[in-house]
């Protein structure tokens, strides 16, 4: 049976090209990037190329990008290190549909005494501007808001939300983990404060991701220990993994005119099931989208069940986040959106990659078509 993976939004396939390029690094040239001698030097040239094909892939200079374990310890530094920076200032803007790594560190914000306002999303899942400028402070310390949703692939209007944040001056952290390569992502015509990536995502290595901080914000260290970093993140440097991210990152930026041919497969995908299936709903699909993303909710039956069917005939899809798996409940995000019930506790992402062919997705919508009516007979 071959395997169609539809499941690139919660992790992509290393790229060939990236784990080439990462292997002379766990061998033959070990050395550490902080070292003296020649082989440290060899290791340090490394990081320093893999800093230039991620800032340009970002759109920030070099020395503006913090190597980090992914996003979640990006946020992590930010979120912290804010709270830390600006005592006076102990209220966060977020949106109500930003990815569980973000809504956890809410709570810890709440759990420190701080204050966070939530902004909504209309029934298609866009971020409502007018909310976001009313709840915006002049004692914000930080404005939170994703590129592009990681369960909809719904388009935020980050340089606008960024225009706000500033008027009232606040720090405007932008997490593109969903976007990065997908989608063209410029840090610095956005006007993001920071912004925050995994590697994973756009088939680069597990464990590796960054966090740009704009030249001239000032944030307190989350990992101390070394100077490594410009002082900024403590630690033996990931080399391997991060000539793997740099790598992987100047492919996604030669790579982005190939989403468009994505984009008509998501097109095609989605209309063909609309044809097929009675009584289904796309979360997000009155909205400028991410190309590869289609959340489609069908009525009178579990996700859950049809995605084990479909994981059954090696079609790889989710129920939602990959953050949030083994929820019984619709999403946060589906609630936030107002989702019918019954579109809601059907809903399963179907997220496509560069590598999705036509053949794969009439195998799915064959399948899909089969399985819908069965399972909605045997509930």
């Amino acid at each position: 049976m071959d395997l169609i993976y539809l499941d690139h939004n919660a992790t992509t396939p290393l790229a060939p090209e990236a784990l080439e390029a990462m292997l002379p690094w766990f061998a033959e040239r070990f050395g550490n990037a902080s070292s003296a001698y020649a082989l440290g030097h060899l290791s340090d040239g490394a990081v320093v190329v893999a800093r230039e094909q991620v800032a340009a892939l970002v759109g920030c200079t070099p020395a503006e990008i913090v190597f980090s374990s992914g996003g979640t310890e990006s946020l992590n530094h930010v979120f912290r290190g804010v709270w830390e920076a600006f005592p006076t200032k102990r209220h966060l803007v977020t949106t109500t549909v930003e990815h569980p790594a973000v809504r956890a560190l809410l709570l810890w914000w709440r759990a420190q005494g701080g204050e966070v306002t939530d902004v909504g999303v209309d029934a298609e899942g866009r971020l409502d501007l007018q909310a976001l400028e009313a709840a915006v402070r002049a004692d914000t310390a930080l404005v939170c808001v994703m590129a592009a949703n990681n369960e909809t692939g719904v388009l935020f209007p980050v340089a606008e939300a960024a225009k706000i944040a500033k008027a009232k001056g606040a720090l405007f952290l932008v997490d593109a983990t969903q976007a990065m390569g997908k989608v063209p992502v410029d840090a610095a015509a956005w006007g993001a404060d920071l912004l925050c990536l995994s590697g994973h995502k756009f088939h680069g290595p597990k464990g590796t991701g960054l966090l740009m901080i704009r030249r001239g914000v000032r944030l307190k260290p989350l990992m101390l220990g070394g100077s490594q970093e410009r002082g900024r993140r403590g630690g033996t440097e990931n080399v391997p993994g991060l000539v793997g991210l740099g790598k992987a990152a100047e492919l996604a930026l030669a790579r982005l005119p190939e989403m468009a041919r994505v984009r008509d497969l998501r097109d095609v995908f989605e209309a063909r099931l609309q044809a097929q299936v009675p009584d289904l709903h796309i979360h997000g699909g009155g909205a400028e989208r991410l190309p590869n993303t289609a959340l489609v909710g069908f009525a009178g039956l579990e996700g859950e069940a049809l995605q084990l069917k479909l994981a059954d005939l090696g079609i790889c899809v989710s129920t939602g986040s990959a953050c949030s798996t083994g929820m019984r409940e619709p999403s946060h995000v589906l609630r936030a959106m107002g989702a019918a019930p019954a579109y809601a506790q059907g809903t399963v992402r179907f997220s496509l990659g560069q590598g999705t062919t036509g053949a794969q997705i009439d195998r799915v919508v064959e399948a899909v078509s089969a399985l819908v009516p069965a399972l909605r007979k045997n509930k």
